[in-house]
């Protein structure tokens, strides 16, 4: 399970879903139920430690043109998490990849095109950023944008800090504390880099662009052409898979090892679907 630092109260048991409402009785599982679209989450929930989980590619075909995953990835391009999910043995195009950090420099180039922006991440979403047009500095930015960064340092930690404090703006991908690695595991995510710049910055983020935030699920459905109302999200992670759901009035089914899971796997889940919604 993810950690996110997002405070968030007990979720409604009307959107947690085992039985999903509004499937077809007539439809001998919900997966081949036509009506209903699937926005996936990524880490914990289709992938763990750079592999793919058991029965993430026959989950991804069970849904085969009913699916975006929507992920608050933000160290690659969709291009380039498409290439690694094929080595991994899943065939995803870019197309159905919403990633919050390529998001984010989106939205943020279509937001503010001439802001000078002090970027804190991958070599990857640098260079893409680069691409889009965004103008990236080290000296008196407009802009901290702050995405996961593995070469995160007490330097930068110095700069961000200073130039947030004397008026530039925070942006963040994703609130994420954490996400899932291999043997339990814990990778530390941008929200533990969020964690130390707030600690002596004094601000607050303009904006946090990954879930649960409604951006990235607004484009799930837009790229599906789906409703929320018909539409389950699948994940692992209550605070932000769940709770984004919630917002956007959708179902949401949990995947892990935590009390809400429906099952641990993708395997365990379609096997678990699989007896239950059986043709009547």
């Amino acid at each position: 399970m993810y950690v996110a630092m997002t405070d968030i109260g007990p979720l409604s048991s009307g959107n947690r879903t085992s039985l999903v409402p509004g499937f077809s009785p007539a439809v001998r599982s919900p997966w081949h139920d036509p009506a209903w679209h699937y926005i996936i989450d990524l880490d914990g929930t289709l992938i763990r430690d750079g592999a793919a989980m058991p029965g993430a590619a026959a989950l991804l075909e069970a849904l085969h043109g009913r699916y975006a995953i929507v992920s608050n990835n933000s160290t690659d391009t969709a291009v380039g998490m498409a290439r690694k999910l094929r080595k991994m043995g899943l065939v995803v195009a870019p197309a159905q990849l919403v990633l919050a950090g390529e998001m984010t420099v989106n939205w943020l180039w279509q937001t503010s095109p001439s802001a000078r922006v002090y970027l804190l991440g991958s070599p990857v979403l640098r260079r893409y950023a680069q691409r889009v047009g965004c103008r990236l500095v080290e000296q008196n930015p407009d802009v901290v944008l702050l995405a996961l960064d593995r070469a995160f340092n007490y330097r930068k930690l110095l700069l961000a800090v200073n130039v947030l404090r004397t008026g530039a703006r925070l942006i963040v991908t994703n609130p994420d504390l954490s996400h899932p690695g291999g043997n339990g595991r814990r990778v530390p995510e941008t929200g533990t880099l969020l964690a130390a710049v707030l600690a002596c910055a004094d601000v607050r983020p303009v904006s946090i662009i990954g879930k649960p935030s409604d951006v990235l699920f607004r484009e799930g459905l837009r790229r599906l052409r789906a409703k929320p109302a018909q539409t389950l999200m699948i994940g692992d992670n209550p605070a932000t898979d769940a709770a984004g759901a919630v917002a956007m009035g959708m179902s949401y089914l949990l995947l892990g090892t935590g009390p809400e899971a429906e099952a641990e796997t993708p395997a365990q889940l379609l096997e678990t679907w699989g007896t239950r919604h059986t043709h009547l």
